[in-house]
């Protein structure tokens, strides 16, 4: 940053106006903290977004070995930049996990959920356990690495869903390629799910399928063995 006014440099410019009045390459560049011979840390920063269509989204999707194949960024960088877009995601969570949350929709389900699953590249399978009103008991890690009918275990689905005395149901499950819509293995488990919980009087309220910019709704499409 030597070759910019001091005034100008962004570290200095955060400490003299506050973070808000920085532009996204700046507070990428206080991360980087320096540059290369070729490029200060504010072009790099710059290339970084240039790379990722100026989408943080995008940004915190990339692995630390992706971020390393950026010039400028090792491995040191790497680590800061992904630590950093990790933090950001658990704020979201826990400013969403802080209050009363209530689910009455799809999209508030892609909201509570896309930190957990933006930028995954294996499938996890969450659920939601929700009181009779809509709102949120507890939230569950049920599988990592694929959906089907051995890694979402109905009858535990159940069990947790009776402890926790449990009104409603939301499966959600994320697709990394990127393309939301079901497959026969997703409607297949959706109607087992469904069946097992409705013998205890229990909704499955809907399952939803998230990639990293959309998502899909079994309650809203009334999909054929589904809800």
């Amino acid at each position: 940053m030597k070759e910019l006014c001091a005034e100008d440099r962004p570290r200095e410019k955060m400490l003299r106006l506050g973070a808000s009045f920085l532009s996204n390459s700046e507070l990428l560049a206080i991360l980087l903290r320096t540059g290369t011979r070729q490029k200060n840390a504010l072009e790099i920063a710059s290339s970084l977004l240039f790379e990722t269509g100026n989408s943080l989204r995008e940004l915190a999707g990339l692995s630390t070995d992706r971020l390393r194949r950026i010039c400028g960024i090792g491995t040191g960088k790497a680590a800061t930049l992904t630590a950093a877009m990790e933090l950001g995601k658990r704020y979201v969570l826990e400013v969403k996990d802080g209050g009363c949350v209530t689910v009455k929709s799809a999209r508030a389900v892609f909201d509570l959920m896309i930190p957990k699953l933006l930028g995954l590249k294996e499938e996890q399978a969450w659920v939601l356990y929700l009181n009779r009103a809509g709102r949120l008991i507890d939230r569950e890690l049920l599988s990592t690495g694929g959906l089907d009918s051995t890694t979402v275990d109905s009858k535990v689905v159940v069990r947790h869903a009776l402890d926790k005395h449990a009104g409603g149901v939301i499966l959600i499950h994320n697709h990394p390629s990127g393309n939301p819509r079901p497959g026969e293995t997703d409607l297949m488990v959706t109607g087992m799910l469904r069946n097992a919980l409705s013998t205890f009087d229990i909704d499955l309220t809907d399952h939803v399928i998230i990639s990293d910019r959309q998502y899909f709704s079994f309650a809203d499409e009334r999909v054929r063995d589904g809800l």
